[in-house]
């Protein structure tokens, strides 16, 4: 049955609108579900490699292969050339949990150590559907400890962290805390939260059935399939994926959390948000207005684009250690 949309070209902002008249130049239909997960990646790694040329350089980067609870996992390391403290922030990659990699986020690692002038280190974890759930949240749990046990190795404070993620990354880092939480590990080295247009539990809301198609690759057989392929027919312990059903009435980070006014996700991010302030956790929210999913990705043509980095970054700053280096 097809479920009626808003015309969300109308809601876009005219920048917007030219970054998806781009996209159809580069790739085409870059985002479709209706292929093999390979040839998904690949559409996805061809799309993203022109978004993320130019931008910040860092002082030097390093490649850290992980020996993790599955397997070897890639991790970057990016050293500003101005720092701020000793704090690092760990980011996780969006792209339903399926598609992305170090390469494809680059310009946004690298754009939010410019801004948060801070150390960030990207991780590579498995993808679905050959690795699923909950394996990246396990995942990224262990790089948090591995990091904070290295801390004096690659130069951080082991009790200044933050983790940050865009889309299935936001997911998986609000995930993370919840996971290390249960595991009874000490999370107040994590000093907040840093999460976009993420996904956290909702299986319908107004913004899902109102937007997202084609043009975002949200439609809501996209959403299935990314969600069939995440969590397979695992119909237990989905606590790590479905956020919100968890206990946020106490200590969760403070968390920055944007999303986009044309995001059929978007709902996700309101109800995360009014949940944790109503119990008086500290969180902001930001929803700007004429962006679509994934917005992050193309700061050189949106400047919402490096305005939600630059504000996440601020928020981040507000709250970390700040003794030059």
């Amino acid at each position: 049955m097809k479920m009626n949309k808003l015309d969300a070209y109308k809601m876009m902002t005219p920048k917007m609108r030219e970054v998806l008249k781009k996209q159809a130049e580069l790739v085409g239909d870059a985002f479709s579900t209706d292929v093999t997960y390979e040839e998904m990646r690949d559409n996805y790694t061809k799309e993203r490699k022109y978004w993320n040329a130019g931008g910040p350089e860092p002082q030097r980067t390093v490649n850290v292969e992980v020996e993790g609870p599955h397997g070897t996992f890639a991790t970057r390391i990016h050293y500003p050339k101005k720092r701020t403290g000793k704090g690092a922030i760990v980011f996780i990659h969006g792209g339903g949990f399926t598609v992305g990699n170090l390469d494809t986020h680059s310009k946004v690692m690298r754009l939010l150590m410019e801004e948060a002038e801070s150390v960030v280190i990207g991780i590579d974890y498995h993808l679905a559907p050959e690795y699923q759930y909950p394996v990246q949240v396990e995942e990224c749990a262990f790089l948090v400890e591995w990091l904070r046990s290295r801390a004096e190795q690659y130069e951080i404070d082991p009790n200044d962290i933050a983790l940050a993620g865009d889309s299935a990354g936001a997911n998986l880092s609000l995930a993370t805390v919840l996971y290390l939480r249960d595991q009874q590990k000490d999370i107040s080295s994590i000093r907040a939260l840093l999460l976009y247009y993420g996904t956290y539990g909702l299986t319908d809301s107004t913004s899902f059935r109102l937007l997202g198609g084609d043009y975002d690759g949200l439609r809501r057989e996209d959403l299935n399939a990314y969600l069939k392929m995440y969590i397979g027919g695992e119909n237990g312990d989905l606590r790590y994926f479905d956020c919100v059903s968890n206990d946020l009435t106490e200590g969760i980070p403070p968390c920055y959390i944007a999303c986009g006014e044309v995001d059929p996700l978007r709902d996700d991010s309101r109800l995360l948000y009014e949940m944790l302030t109503h119990y008086e956790q500290k969180a902001v929210l930001e929803e700007f207005k004429g962006m679509i999913h994934a917005f992050l990705h193309y700061s050189c043509m949106l400047p919402e684009a490096t305005e939600a980095i630059r504000n996440g970054a601020n928020f981040y700053k507000s709250l970390c250690h700040k003794d030059p280096c």
